[in-house]
């Protein structure tokens, strides 16, 4: 991301951020919206006890930005559903919290592939480091398991530990692990506290990640496209349920992932998707030190 040093770039950044603040209001209204209506849902869904036909339309091509992502689910399901999101945006963790478990047990179900893309609009916007590192973190969550990386990433935008905008808390190397703390596959992982301490393990596939993101003509966050067609946060909940999701279901319980071996051989598969330590791409994160 060298074009980020120009002051046209810097002054582009800001824009964005102001866009983004205006936004926010307006999304912390559509998540109050969005709870009524995930719970009138339910109630619906308990009285009447229809269920929800799945539609399963679409082809194997993806519309949506094809960069580099993660996918937290549905590896194999035809529809997709890309969020991108920057780890200090307070507008993401309200998202995430109202509505990010719901979306990731619907891609657990198959209903579509799930696509985490991350940036750093506050950092380039605001100043500070904690959008970048907090990705880089993630990377280095990534290359335990795809089970790892969102657990994590649940954690770090939990109401428990998601700071302020202002407060760039996530720039500490520290605080990233004592939030990772909250995941037993993280938690005492000596390879993965020593990425996240050492630095530069997981920088360029941060870089990489934000790159990406800066091309998909984000202009705020968080925004949800599915099948390349951006989507209004409050018409997300039908939107789900006419793929088939049901709402009102519990996530899964993450299973007890296997850490990695570090290595990421071309015909490696991680224990459930197949995809291993790679993103959309095919790259793997522990392969990107030094590139």
């Amino acid at each position: 991301m060298s074009k980020r040093n120009s002051q046209e770039a810097k002054r582009a950044a800001r824009e964005r951020l102001r866009v983004e603040r205006e936004k926010q209001a307006k999304k912390e209204k559509v998540r109050r919206q969005l709870t009524v209506a995930l719970s009138i849902v339910g109630v619906l869904a308990v009285a009447t006890g229809i269920g929800v036909a799945v539609t399963q339309l679409g082809d194997d091509k993806q519309k949506s930005d094809d960069g580099m992502s993660v996918t937290a689910a549905g590896h194999k399901a035809k529809k997709t559903i890309d969020v991108y999101e920057d780890l200090r945006c307070p507008a993401c963790a309200n998202f995430e919290q109202s509505i990010g478990e719901q979306l990731k047990a619907g891609a657990e179900q198959g209903k579509y592939k799930l696509r985490i893309h991350l940036g750093s609009i506050i950092d380039d916007g605001m100043g500070g480091k904690g959008s970048k590192n907090a990705v880089r973190a993630l990377g280095a969550a990534k290359a335990v398991s795809t089970e790892a990386f969102n657990e994590y990433h649940k954690h770090l935008y939990s109401a428990q530990y998601h700071p302020k905008e202002s407060d760039d808390k996530f720039a500490d190397n520290d605080y990233l692990l004592k939030v990772a703390d909250e995941v037993d596959a993280l938690k005492e992982n000596a390879k993965f506290q020593k990425a996240v301490k050492g630095g530069k393990k997981y920088t360029k596939w941060a870089e990489d990640m934000i790159a990406s993101f800066n091309g998909a003509g984000v202009e705020s966050t968080p925004t949800v496209r599915i099948d390349g067609e951006d989507v209004d946060q409050q018409e997300l909940p039908g939107k789900l349920e006419e793929m088939g999701v049901d709402l009102k279901a519990k996530p899964k319980e993450p299973k007890e992932p296997k850490e990695s071996d570090g290595k990421d051989d071309k015909g490696g598969k991680d224990e459930k998707d197949g995809e291993g330590a790679r993103d959309e791409k095919g790259e793997s994160g522990d392969g990107h030190e030094g590139h």
